[in-house]
């Protein structure tokens, strides 16, 4: 009978192929994204509640088709076995929208919040990675780099634009990865042009 088949379909868990599409119109992720995540329900499941946590279900795709599906494969274990939940992922997703960690930092924060079990915001918090964005500590930071760097500086006032970004690296690496990138650059060439002129 009709009502013993729609209530027998009501009961099956959604199929892979339609919630592939789902994913890609719901969540607007490329096809290829989609077909990765939904290439098992537990890891389908895994992604919809990161992305729900996180508010971004782009970096949650990243996420976990990146960093966590290589530590995944490292270890040799399924995402069920996996010690990070999708609520401590998305924690780590949402300091980095909100600017509160970038760059280098983040991916260390992600492999410690794999080994230990604590959450994005406890390590942050308890080693002092948040990102940098006072004006006088990369001020510093920059005339340090420039202090000590004398033949690029020439060579990018001579021209070499492509030294600008090895004195980005060497104070991001000053900072420890922890400076806002878009104020070092700022800080960078207005340092450079006055120092230079």
């Amino acid at each position: 009978e009709r009502a013993w088949i729609d209530g027998i379909r009501a009961t099956l868990p959604e199929l892979p192929e339609a919630r592939r599409r789902r994913f890609v119109e719901q969540y607007a992720l490329p096809p290829y994204d989609a077909s990765v995540l939904t290439s098992s329900r537990e890891l389908a499941d895994y992604f919809e509640a990161t992305a729900a946590a996180s508010g971004n279900a782009k970096a949650s795709s990243n996420w976990i088709m990146g960093a966590l599906s290589a530590r995944l494969n490292e270890l040799g274990i399924a995402i069920t076995e996996v010690p990070l939940t999708p609520g401590r992922l998305a924690g780590l997703i949402r300091l980095i929208d909100a600017g509160t960690i970038s760059g280098p930092v983040t991916r260390d924060v992600f492999e410690k919040m794999f080994t230990s079990g604590s959450s994005a915001a406890e390590i942050v918090e308890r080693e002092g990675l948040a990102r940098i964005d006072d004006q006088d500590a990369i001020v510093a930071a920059v005339r340090d780099v420039l202090a000590a760097n004398p033949q690029p500086v020439a060579q990018y006032r001579a021209g070499k634009q492509q030294t600008f970004g090895f004195l980005v690296g060497k104070v991001m690496k000053e900072t420890k990865g922890k400076a806002n990138p878009a104020l070092v650059n700022d800080v960078l060439r207005r340092l450079l042009s006055e120092d230079g002129s």
